[in-house]
């Protein structure tokens, strides 16, 4: 554990990455929706960021997205201007919507290899000109992450990372679970990487280090998007069924289970999972809870599903399954080679 307080006097460089969100937006007078500003003018909003002897430099995407327009070409793009500012730079603070920020997250985390510099996700739940925003906090905090640095000069949080509400979660298992009160995250599965307090204390046990501080960072673009989501819930038909699970321009698909991975037991679901299985699709068992893991050796039901070929996701989150998918599905046509480092801890997305 790292107890770090503000250093008034470290010299560090720092990209802030404004692609949207409600963090930049103001309500227009006329009509009282919500509208995006100049990016400019949150810095102006923010008059505490100058209090650190950072250099902080801003990029604001032309034109911003509403974070539910996100596409995979928003990541790729994304992940390549951290790279191509990589040398540049000790930390990346991305400013993003939070509808979908646990998914970019989850991308950029398997889009980054060899990461040794924190990439950390924001936004709030109030634009930042509103009196009680919480987009404030959470951008000097998520600053001062980036910022930060241990005694031999390496990132504390060499990791992408979502900060909001005075918690820092890794980014491959958060997920949204509030859409009105501050504390819009949640990390069931891994414990926090710090807590913004007094001072910001860092859980080292927990973070990710490289194995390596001078391996130049892989950057991985290249995402194959043909994955469908199957939520099990009761009432399911087999045609909704056999349309996702046998679609043709599906590669693989994410079953979204009960509990700790179960499904229905009736015939023709196992029929269709095994024909799916045997017809080469990839199939990840992942639970609906917020919670837990999936074990398919509990229950006869999730026996099973494993017995018809479906692959253990444990406790990995929906939007973590989806982007390991996209990024091992781009990186090699072969299925057998998908499904084998999809049980796989790669990134910190997995306990095992």
């Amino acid at each position: 554990m790292i107890v770090q307080k503000t250093c008034q006097g470290t010299k560090a460089s720092i990209l802030l990455i404004y692609t949207g969100g409600t963090i930049g937006m103001v309500q227009d007078p006329t009509d009282q929706t919500l509208k995006p500003f100049d990016f400019k003018q949150i810095l102006d909003s923010v008059p505490e960021l100058s209090k650190f002897a950072y250099r902080i430099d801003s990029y604001s995407f032309d034109p911003i997205i509403d974070s539910s327009d996100i596409e995979p070409s928003l990541w790729q793009e994304l992940a390549e201007l951290i790279a191509s500012r990589y040398d540049s730079y000790d930390g990346f603070v991305v400013l993003h919507g939070t509808d979908t920020m646990a998914f970019s997250a989850s991308a950029l985390s398997f889009m980054l290899g060899d990461l040794t510099k924190p990439v950390i996700f924001t936004g709030s739940q109030l634009p930042i000109g509103v009196p009680r925003t919480d987009g404030r906090e959470n951008l000097i905090s998520s600053v001062e992450i980036a910022a930060a640095k241990d005694g031999n000069g390496h990132a504390i949080v060499p990791e992408v990372c979502i900060c909001f509400d005075n918690m820092l979660m890794r980014g491959n298992r958060s997920t949204k679970a509030n859409s009105d009160n501050f504390r819009a995250f949640r990390s069931e599965n891994c414990p926090l990487l710090a807590e913004a307090g007094i001072n910001i204390r860092y859980n080292t046990s927990i973070i990710r280090y490289p194995e390596s501080w001078d391996a130049p960072l892989r950057l991985y673009t290249k995402l194959d998007t043909r994955v469908s989501i199957l939520k099990i819930h009761p009432g399911i038909t087999p045609q909704v069924v056999r349309n996702i699970l046998l679609g043709e321009q599906t590669r693989a698909v994410i079953i979204e289970t009960y509990g700790s991975g179960n499904a229905p037991s009736k015939g023709w679901f196992l029929d269709i999972v095994k024909e799916a299985a045997a017809s080469g699709k990839i199939l990840l068992n992942v639970t609906q809870c917020i919670g837990g893991s999936v074990n398919m050796d509990i229950y006869s039901t999730g026996k099973a599903l494993k017995s018809a070929g479906v692959l253990n996701g444990y406790d990995c989150t929906t939007e973590s399954a989806l982007a390991k998918l996209f990024w091992l599905m781009g990186e090699t046509e072969d299925n057998g080679k998908v499904k084998d480092l999809l049980e796989e801890n790669l990134r910190g997305e997995i306990t095992k």
